[in-house]
């Protein structure tokens, strides 16, 4: 497993398993919440695999359940950036799409052909992902991406050498975030979620200024935006957060909420989509798929070229809307929409995966 680097290797007072017995190991009612140096102390430590297996697996399960607050998850942010994440930056200043790392196994996964849609009109965007992420274990960006031959063992150079030329790059994490990686089989072998899951989606690896994620429900999302403020190491000026299908970043359809966070406001703004007058009258059943990697590569395919004018595609360009929205691009979703649909019908959009395809 990775040791911590770029760090003096003596650690804080803080040993997980003092901090299960004072502060966050007593249940999920009566725990209390850890400072931001124990955070600290505590996330340098998993980094660095100083803690037994027993009690690191006690730590994240009492983490769950007393559920963390915004500056510990800062922390914790904070410590990965500085020991694990390597950044590359591109000119272009992309935004950043971190979906869940675990993947999804009922419906297509439609970012690569949002993402690339996105910047054939104009809006550079970087996804990332791993490769079988606990605890789902299931189909990411990156497999979808191995299905339409696009190169994914990238450095994090080459990654935003991509960005740059096409509009469009992927991060692998383990080439970008190797310490997460390696606590792949710790996290498998505890059978729930941890806060690495949500961690993971936060790395920024080509530190971009704008951040595009997906919640369940609208308090997670100001969860996050909250972890962005307390976090150091992420200097990001605007977060916009959606309800997503599967918890991907795939906008769920019917009625659903958008979180939107800009650098200098207190509060958080939200408002409703109803996806129907987006063109997204459907149910999200009608997006399920039978192999989520292979026919995902296969519609987005399909929908670049104009061979798809279904369900599909309509979904692809209202997630390409907001893409276009999330980095400033477009004032609001339909502005967004007619520049996604311009990109799909001109053929933009297909020639751009075709440059993605040749990188």
């Amino acid at each position: 497993m990775a040791k911590a680097t770029g760090h003096d290797s003596d650690f804080g007072e803080w040993p997980l398993k003092r901090l299960m017995t004072e502060v966050v190991g007593s249940g999920h009612k009566s725990a209390d919440d850890m400072t931001r140096e124990q955070a600290r102390d505590a996330f340098a430590r998993i980094l660095a695999d100083e803690p037994d297996p027993t009690t690191l697996g006690a730590f994240w399960l009492a983490n769950r359940w007393k559920r963390n607050t915004p500056e510990e998850l800062g922390a914790y942010v904070d410590v990965m950036t500085e020991r694990s994440v390597e950044r590359a930056a591109p000119d272009c200043d992309p935004v950043d799409c971190g979906a869940n790392y675990d993947g999804k196994g009922r419906t297509a996964l439609l970012g690569v052909a949002a993402g690339v849609t996105a910047a054939a009109a104009g809006t550079p965007v970087v996804v990332h992902s791993g490769d079988r992420v606990p605890t789902q274990k299931q189909d990411a960006y990156r497999h979808v991406l191995d299905g339409l031959g696009v190169e994914t063992d990238l450095s994090p150079a080459e990654s935003a050498a991509m960005t740059d030329a096409v509009g469009f790059g992927f991060y692998y994490q383990p080439n970008f975030n190797p310490g997460v990686t390696d606590l792949f089989d710790r996290r498998d072998r505890m059978g729930v979620r941890t806060f690495v899951n949500t961690m993971e989606t936060l790395a920024n690896p080509a530190d971009a200024d704008a951040h595009l994620g997906s919640f369940y429900h609208l308090p997670y999302a100001v969860r996050i935006i909250e972890t962005f403020r307390a976090a150091r190491t992420a200097d990001v000026g605007r977060v916009v957060m959606f309800q997503g299908l599967e918890g991907y970043d795939d906008i769920r359809p019917g009625s659903t909420k958008v979180a939107v966070w800009n650098e200098g406001d207190d509060d958080v703004d939200d408002f409703d989509i109803e996806t129907p007058a987006y063109g997204m009258d459907f149910e999200s059943e009608d997006l399920q798929v039978d192999d989520v990697a292979r026919d995902s590569a296969a519609i987005t395919e399909a929908v670049l070229a104009g061979d798809r004018t279904d369900r599909f595609a309509d979904a692809v360009a209202l997630n390409a809307a907001l893409r276009i929205y999330a980095r400033g691009d477009a004032d609001d979703i339909d502005a967004g929409l007619a520049a996604a649909r311009e990109a799909l019908e001109s053929g933009a959009a297909a020639a751009t995966l075709e440059d993605l395809q040749a990188f």
